[in-house]
């Protein structure tokens, strides 16, 4: 009997820290360049640049991609003068069907880097990125490697200061797992990212299950005119990740300031402790600006959307492009806007892709369902029409009489990426409806939309997918609410 009441205290006092540490890790004091809300900034429309990458199948089966986001990425890096900082979620060669690889990105970024380091050897290179790149520590990345000899900076993020977005799993981890040491030489697994490559240790599967990044994806440079560029992007430098369609805005001016504090604390935070030349951006003029900008990074991202979406009247209208969709508070904010007479039209990725594997369109699907079922006619949604691809772009936009709004960048619409669980970067602005910018914002989402004469059909009606299913929809549901899940 003493046996038995020796255990059962054990026991409690081991559900009692397992519910401690969840409750703490998910709700703990975020580290520094977290949650970042910059003030927003008047900027001159020759200081903002919209750009896009866009795959799609012509009527007669020709597959075509159009390609700007790394042209510009690459660009930034060949005019870097005294500094680069990046921070990109995946940067490798792994995953895919080589027959679906548009472009070895990871190699032309690396090759782009190493040319303008031996021009200017003086340069200060900062690369940060997500330890899924290493495979948790079990694979070393080559690539990585090969620019730290060069003489770059490397940072794997550290995840432990952030919160889990899997607190049932991820509190298990911290007591117990995250001890464990783990092999570079290889294990006895498959590897998730490289169905091919070396097998991999039991360690870096269980880091994998904390379902936490670093999901950003932006670079910050100097030019010779002394001004700062900074780009943010829903792409990354991943080979199979190079045919996607994508979003990014290139700016300069003081949000680019914020974009480079917050990613030196994300580097510091994780163990960086070197510094950048003591170089100051020239100043953009303001005075005759006509685009408010400002740098938003996880939940302030969240609070944002939701109070723009708060904030439509009757005669409104809401366009979003997004990858994933499932974060319940701007699902029902969205429902209130149509019940406002607000316009709401939704392209979507249709979930059933996923570098090969075949996905059965969680949480897309069921989300998609209930935003038409519940919309009163004026929630339309249409598919882009991937091709083993992803229709990867984040990108919502809400016009009134004389103004829209904007925000585009790294964060899927889902708890994970705006509860302040990952590390997700946008920028959000707002123009004169009548502004160059506005208008290309515009054309871009009608042109998926409507089709044009290159393509008729970029995106297919709701019918095509549709999926009231509700094994589906509350299996999103359950995902969601627990983290135990990859969006």
């Amino acid at each position: 009997m003493r046996l038995r009441g020796i255990v059962k205290y054990l026991l409690v006092m081991a559900l009692i820290a397992w519910v401690g540490t969840m409750i703490w890790q998910t709700h703990k004091p975020l580290p520094p360049g977290v949650h970042v809300s910059s003030v927003p900034t008047l900027l001159p429309a020759d200081a903002v640049q919209f750009l896009s990458d866009l795959t799609y199948e012509t009527p007669q089966g020709e597959r075509r991609s159009e390609q700007a986001i790394f042209e510009a990425v690459l660009k930034q890096v060949d005019e870097a003068q005294s500094f680069i900082v990046l921070d990109f979620f995946l940067i490798n060669d792994d995953m895919g069907d080589p027959e679906k690889i548009l472009r070895p990105l990871s190699r032309e970024l690396a090759d782009h880097l190493l040319a303008r380091k031996r021009v200017l050897p003086e340069l200060q290179v900062l690369l940060i990125t997500d330890s899924i790149n290493d495979v948790y520590g079990g694979a070393p990345s080559p690539l990585l490697a090969e620019l730290q000899q060069a003489g770059m900076q490397i940072v794997r993020t550290d995840l432990t200061p952030l919160r889990d977005s899997n607190p049932g799993y991820s509190a298990l981890w911290r007591g117990v797992i995250q001890w464990w040491g783990n092999s570079t030489q290889g294990g006895w697994l498959l590897n998730p990212f490289d169905r091919g490559g070396a097998k991999i240790t039991l360690r870096s599967w269980l880091s994998l299950l904390n379902f936490k990044a670093n999901h950003r994806k932006v670079i910050v440079t100097d030019r010779a005119d002394g001004r700062w560029l900074a780009l943010v992007a829903s792409a990354n430098p991943h080979d199979a990740s190079s045919a996607h369609s994508n979003v990014a805005l290139q700016f300069s001016g003081e949000p680019a300031r914020a974009v480079l504090n917050s990613e030196l604390a994300i580097a510091r935070f994780s163990g960086w402790s070197g510094k950048l030349p003591e170089v100051s951006p020239a100043v953009v003029p303001s005075d005759a600006g006509s685009i408010e900008l400002a740098y938003l990074t996880e939940g302030a991202i969240l609070e944002r959307v939701v109070q723009e979406i708060n904030q439509t009247q009757s005669g409104d209208r809401i366009q979003m492009a997004m990858f994933y969709l499932s974060e319940r508070s701007i699902i029902n904010a969205l429902r209130r806007a149509a019940s406002r007479s607000v316009s709401v039209q939704l392209i979507l990725d249709p979930n059933k892709d996923a570098f090969g594997i075949q996905k059965d369109g969680v949480p897309n699907r069921p989300v998609a369902y209930e935003l038409v079922e519940d919309g009163q006619g004026r929630i339309e949604v249409r598919w882009y029409r991937t091709h083993g691809e992803q229709f990867h772009t984040k990108l919502l936009t809400i016009h009134r009489d004389d103004k829209v709004f904007a925000t585009l960048g790294s964060a899927n619409f889902t708890r994970r990426n705006l509860a302040d669980y990952n590390l997700e970067a946008n920028a959000a602005f707002t123009v004169n409806v009548d502004s160059s910018l506005a208008q290309q914002l515009d054309a871009y989402f009608n042109r998926l939309w409507q089709g044009d004469a290159v393509n008729p059909e970029y995106t297919a009606p709701f019918g095509a997918y549709q999926d009231d299913s509700s094994a589906r929809y509350w299996r999103y549901r359950v995902m969601e609410a627990t983290g135990l899940s990859t969006f």
